[in-house]
């Protein structure tokens, strides 16, 4: 049964000049014309995203802080790659964003075409810097700081904000964010459609401090992630209400997000349930 959901299409001159590749960068356009958009996707056999518009993709929640990614040429990316989240094939591109234990392996699959860690991993390294491009799906990503869990000071540098452009839908993960982002950085992401979010509240940051991230953003949906409980997830819809926020409640942990057909109102859906691994 698919979930529909109102929603407004985004009209852009760039959308056709977008149709090849992805952006450089989010464009910062708005505003359009209503008709239903967000679609819960079938598991049996994932179908790649492969309707009229190239600005589409499959999300699917697999589990923790890791999201995949899928696009209508077939790249398949993962967030915050730890070895064991992701099913069926492997996939193309994968992205650690932050060097703590369940976000990223020293041991990825053979065969992954880019591997993007979101800290400084090689000698002489200040940061990590990515952009590359596969088929229909660009990838990169903005430097923030993160907590020394051993001494609780800052870590220059040690996460990264990862952006996936799948032509002009742009979708991005804040890793283990620590705290609200400079202009800088709002200047670096560009527009943000899709945004994956931490509510954990205490390993990253509070989610009243979340929140703020999100109003800083203005993304059109708000995936969650890296929780545990039901409870988390109801503490963040009522710190959300002032935003005037929908919260969905799929049935499946996969969801066809399409950039004309996003919506006019905010909208979170918690693809990962009541949360866990």
């Amino acid at each position: 049964m698919a979930l529909r959901l109102p929603f407004l299409a985004l009209l852009t001159t760039a959308l056709a000049l977008a149709a090849g590749s992805a952006w450089a960068r989010c464009s910062q356009n708005v505003a359009g014309l209503e008709r239903p958009g967000v679609q819960v996707a079938s598991l049996d056999g994932l179908a790649l995203a492969n309707g009229n518009s190239p600005s589409r993709a499959i999300i699917t929640f697999v589990g923790h802080s890791s999201y995949q990614i899928d696009t209508p040429q077939g790249v398949r990316a993962i967030t915050d790659y730890n070895g064991y989240n992701g099913f069926g094939r492997k996939p193309d591109i994968v992205t650690m964003n932050n060097a703590h234990s369940t976000h990223f392996t020293d041991d990825p699959e053979d065969g992954i075409t880019y591997v993007l860690r979101g800290w400084p991993s090689k000698p002489g390294e200040t940061e990590a810097k990515h952009d590359v491009t596969l088929k229909d799906m660009k990838v990169w990503n903005v430097p923030t700081n993160a907590r020394d869990w051993g001494s609780n000071t800052a870590r220059i540098n040690g996460n990264s904000i990862f952006i996936f452009a799948i032509a002009d839908l742009c979708i991005a993960h804040l890793g283990h964010l620590h705290h609200r982002l400079t202009k800088e950085h709002l200047d670096e992401l560009g527009r943000i459609d899709v945004l994956m979010v931490p509510i954990d509240g205490s390993f990253t940051m509070g989610q009243p401090l979340m929140v703020d991230v999100i109003k800083q953003i203005q993304p059109k949906v708000v995936l969650p992630m890296h929780y545990w409980g039901r409870s988390q997830v109801e503490r963040f819809q009522g710190l959300m209400q002032p935003l005037d926020a929908d919260f969905v409640w799929p049935d499946r942990p996969a969801i066809e997000v399409v950039r004309e057909e996003l919506p006019e109102k905010l909208t979170v859906i918690v693809l990962g349930g009541n949360g866990g691994d």
